[in-house]
């Protein structure tokens, strides 16, 4: 991207101020070649400069403008409180009305936000260094008694926190100086700045309960909130980043209907949208007016096997369903190649801790079929809860049914509303499914969705081994041993958990081509729910 430092380069930075000023004022090329051959320059340099410095003007984030976002989900559980949130539509509107302590960045690396800096010594005791001259949209500072009440509300098991099983790790959270809180842990954590730059650890005002207005210190206000209709968010005049957000207006909804998001994002009714299906992207493509943004395996969809009930509480019942996912098939006919091929266990082949040792679980429907002889449960065809809320996992179950039936199982399929589909349906049937995007580190993806304690554990799963090792792995400071036991959660997840995950699934986004300022964020689609702050609009 051309920018004024490398127009300064080439003509020096008094001219490329004045020529960017001249571009930001309404002029084109052939203004900027004018005034460059009337200062006495050579036609074709003039030319080559004037074409530089257009681009540097054209990539320029613009101010101003509105636009109309969709997400794939909404329903009347909506929440603006960072404790509760439990979707996408949830974390973008998080993004847009609040920040976090920290934020991660492209590389997943925790960077500063409300905290301009931050230490430790022995990865148990952490001091934050709160950012000056940031106030909330009524216009209270922000004081360390927020940051205080916002992190420790998530210990309150009156509150339901959807972090509390995080938050847990937290002693207690001080404030030890004007600009200054410390966070003591039970043990140490060194992923701690990851964990606080995450959409439930965003800051709120102290003592708030009622969060229906968005009171943060994020880039937009709310302006209106209906749950389950929409919110309309508008321009934090006081935002504490300069010259940011570059809107004026952000309209953000809910449609859950894949083709009815697309039709309106080709209409020119939506400017982006969310979870394009891959049997979409040739069509928004050739229409010559959106296109497709996408951020590769950044969340997987799951087979629930409950451990606790049903027929997953057999052994031989979930090592049969595995063995049953033909997972190249999957990934090449249902995502049309947009994923990579997984092992039944969360950690994807880009993560650090990743296990390549891990062998593939392959394609076996006459193993399955022992499994299942083994099992014995019976002929009643046994229920699949699957929805379009959960991506693709219709057509995976569809897939499954067949190879089921090859193996002498009969599976029926009921496909559930998207509507409602996470508070009615996830983790409330014996065999189900779920999707799940990548989280920041892989403490956070094992401890929330595989400690025995955690309320999000997705398949009841509880052993012990495991939740020693986890906590373990988390204060274990030496990179090799870490990985190591890393390694060894992902073998048993594999061998004994109740989910099966044949693929790694790649997040697609449509948008106008007249926005811009999408980068990827290898948390999920949408900028990792976070696109709000960054992107503009083309004049």
């Amino acid at each position: 991207m051309a920018d004024k430092k490398q127009l300064s380069g080439l003509i020096g930075p008094e001219e490329s101020t004045r020529i960017l000023g001249a571009l930001q004022r309404g002029a084109n090329r052939r203004d900027v070649l004018a005034m460059l051959m009337a200062g006495g320059m050579q036609a074709t340099l003039a030319g080559g400069i004037a074409g530089v410095a257009a681009s540097a003007h054209a990539q320029t984030p613009r101010k101003g403008g509105r636009i109309k976002v969709a997400e794939a989900s909404s329903g009347v559980s909506d929440t603006l409180d960072p404790a509760k949130q439990g979707n996408a539509t949830d974390y973008s509107r998080g993004f847009m009305f609040y920040n976090g302590l920290t934020y991660l960045d492209g590389s997943l690396t925790p960077q500063p936000q409300l905290a301009e800096a931050f230490s430790t010594k022995d990865a148990k005791t952490w001091i934050f260094k709160l950012r000056k001259g940031v106030t909330f949209h009524d216009g209270k500072p922000l004081a360390p008694a927020d940051v205080v009440f916002s992190l420790m509300r998530h210990k309150n098991p009156a509150i339901g926190s959807k972090a509390k099983v995080l938050a847990d790790q937290i002693e207690d959270v001080t404030a030890t100086g004007p600009n200054e809180v410390t966070i003591r842990l039970v043990a140490p954590n060194a992923d701690l700045p990851a964990i606080l730059g995450t959409y439930h650890f965003h800051i709120v005002k102290d003592g708030t309960t009622d969060f229906n207005a968005g009171i943060g210190t994020g880039p937009y206000k709310v302006k209106e909130f209906k749950p389950g209709v929409r919110a309309i968010a508008v321009r934090n005049e006081n935002y504490w980043k300069p010259n940011r957000p570059y809107l004026d207006e952000i309209e953000h909804v809910g449609i859950s209907d894949e083709t009815a998001r697309v039709n309106a994002l080709l209409a020119g009714e939506l400017d982006l949208i969310a979870r394009v299906n891959p049997r979409s992207i040739d069509r928004v493509n050739a229409s010559g007016k959106a296109v497709i943004f996408e951020t590769k395996g950044v969340s997987y969809t799951d087979l629930i096997m409950r451990r606790d009930s049903g027929p997953g509480a057999n052994p031989d019942f979930v090592m049969a369903m595995k063995l049953l996912f033909n997972r190249e098939q999957m990934l090449k006919s249902i995502q049309l190649g947009r994923g990579v091929v997984a092992n039944d266990q969360p950690i994807n082949p880009g993560d650090r801790f990743f296990f390549k040792g891990l062998k593939q679980r392959p394609y076996d429907p006459e193993k399955a079929k022992w499994h299942l002889q083994k099992a014995n449960l019976g002929s009643a065809a046994i229920p699949v809860v699957a929805s379009t809320a959960a991506t693709s996992s219709v057509e995976m179950a569809l897939v499954l049914q067949h190879a089921a039936r090859q193996a002498g199982l009969n599976l029926d399929v009921r496909n559930m509303p998207a509507d409602g589909y996470w508070s009615q349906h996830w983790m409330k049937h014996p065999v189900n499914f779920g999707n799940i995007n990548t989280r920041p580190t892989a403490d956070l993806a094992l401890t929330l969705f595989f400690k025995s304690d955690s309320p999000t554990n997705e398949s009841g799963w509880k052993n012990e081994k495991f939740d020693q090792l986890l906590v373990a792995a988390r204060g274990e400071t030496d990179q090799a041993k870490r990985t190591q036991m890393y390694a060894d959660m992902q073998v048993l997840i594999h061998n004994e958990g109740g989910i099966g995950i044949p693929m790694f699934l790649s997040s697609l986004d449509g948008h106008s081509k007249k926005l811009k300022g999408l980068q990827a964020i290898p948390l999920g689609g949408m900028m990792g729910s976070s696109f709000a702050e960054h992107v503009w609009l083309e004049a």
